[in-house]
């Protein structure tokens, strides 16, 4: 099923509203251009028999339902996000995707690659397959235990934490420290903090982890003192968690939208700042069904003039994560929303 984050749209349309709009929509898609009466007329006098002064006033009657508009620079319409919508939820046709297609995304699912292979690999492959911007969301951490944790002396007075989580989850930080650090007492409270730590889910372990150090007796409580001063750092997965997979960009700036210089510039900033992204996607309902976003839906003012795809996936042994696509507004929707869906299912149901 296909979800919108605004869907109040409570229109009734005729058989001939609905056709000529849809083929508005579908030949504007196409070609990126206005669409006039004499070109719409000619595009639906194989299924409908409908007189041009018909079309133009059907349009006049779209235009006041604020499904399409007119450029001032032409007198042939595009529809507006009201349109798309309306377009997406009722009238468009959904195409089936390729066997190639389908080989390709099945590549996927290859045994033998781990967590960060298979999304770095989707997202490069829904770029290519839909000529789009591709997004991958890797799994959010919230719920994950500890494993190990290793110091290794990098000089007298720095020490490299690596903290070895489930799923294969690494975080390092440097520490640095106002004393020389000796070998025999880094050691000895690595296992110290070993045994107190293992097992521990990350969360608690952020508010717990100064109480679990008191009893540790060693001779150089400063170095005990590093470790608990530094517990925000030691056990911050901002980094873990802020990561995206993007591919793509390329295929946005050959459309006719990016002839606009200041177009480049917003898809250039929207890339190399994956906030904005990972904050969109972070605020998707956690469910699975497809989520379809078009221009001022998606609450962002940079993206109001593209369209977003999104649908959840849960990876195993990995947790939930997100997939997507970004394009103009006149995206072919009808093949982006198959692709996505059948992709979001591979992941899964992959078993690592």
């Amino acid at each position: 099923m296909i979800k919108n984050s605004i869907n109040n749209i409570d229109l009734k349309l005729n058989e001939r509203e609905r056709a000529i709009l849809r083929s508005i929509v579908n030949l504007y898609i196409a070609n990126a251009s206005p669409v006039g009466s004499r070109k719409l007329s000619k595009f639906i006098k194989h299924n409908l028999s409908i007189s041009p002064a018909t079309i133009r006033n059907v349009m006049v009657d779209l235009e006041e339902m604020e499904l399409v508009t007119h450029p001032h620079t032409s007198a042939g319409r595009i529809p507006t996000d009201k349109g798309y919508r309306f377009y997406v939820d009722y009238l468009m046709q959904m195409e089936k995707i390729s066997e190639q297609e389908q080989q390709v995304i099945n590549s996927i699912a290859d045994d033998g690659k781990d967590s960060d292979s298979i999304l770095k690999e989707t997202s490069k492959l829904l770029g290519i397959l839909s000529k789009y911007l591709a997004v991958v969301r890797i799994p959010t951490v919230k719920e994950i235990k500890v494993r190990k944790l290793e110091l290794i002396k990098l000089s007298s007075t720095h020490i490299l934490v690596v903290l070895a989580l489930e799923s294969n989850i690494v975080n390092t930080v440097t520490l640095e420290a106002r004393f020389e650090v000796e070998d025999g007492h880094l050691e000895q409270i690595a296992r110290a903090i070993n045994e107190r730590i293992v097992g521990r889910n990350i969360n608690d372990l952020k508010t717990s982890f100064p109480e679990i150090m008191t009893d540790i007796e060693l001779s150089e409580k400063p170095l005990i003192r590093l470790f608990v001063d530094s517990v925000d750092k030691i056990f911050n997965l901002k980094s873990v968690n802020n990561k995206l997979f993007t591919s793509g960009t390329q295929n946005l700036l050959e459309l006719p939208e990016f002839e606009d210089i200041a177009r480049v510039k917003s898809i250039i900033e929207l890339v190399e700042n994956e906030d904005i992204i990972i904050h969109l996607l972070d605020n998707m309902p956690e469910q699975n069904d497809m989520q379809v976003y078009i221009g001022s839906e998606i609450g962002d003012k940079q993206l109001s003039d593209y369209s977003m795809i999104v649908s959840n996936y849960n990876l195993a042994d990995s947790g939930s994560g997100a997939i997507g696509l970004i394009g103009p507004k006149r995206m072919q929707y009808n093949k982006m929303l198959p692709l996505v869906k059948i992709v979001s299912e591979l992941l899964s149901g992959k078993k690592n």
